[in-house]
């Protein structure tokens, strides 16, 4: 029997950024990604605890130093800046 379990799990994250000209994912900050043992080009699952919302999508990485959360492509019609969000994965 196989069984899907969280792995790691960002809670209450604050979105500073939306770019829907992006390709798409969910950018993150290296330090983040670190402490959560996200990888890049992991799945994610994003619930927004601000609108209901929620996605799958990946990680990305990003500059070295940046706070910065950012929903690229489709995912920025789903999550704007300011937003609380859950960032999950699983295995």
């Amino acid at each position: 029997m196989y069984r899907k379990l969280l792995r790691s799990k960002i809670h209450r994250a604050t979105v500073t950024q939306a770019d829907l000209d992006y390709e798409g994912s969910l950018t993150l900050p290296p330090k983040l990604m670190r402490a959560a043992d996200v990888l890049a080009h992991e799945s994610v699952h994003v619930w927004n605890v601000t609108r209901g919302t929620r996605l799958e999508t990946y990680a990305i990485e990003g500059e070295e130093g940046s706070q910065d959360i950012c929903a690229n492509g489709a995912a920025a019609h789903l999550i704007r800046p300011g937003d609380i969000v859950i960032i999950a994965t699983y295995a």
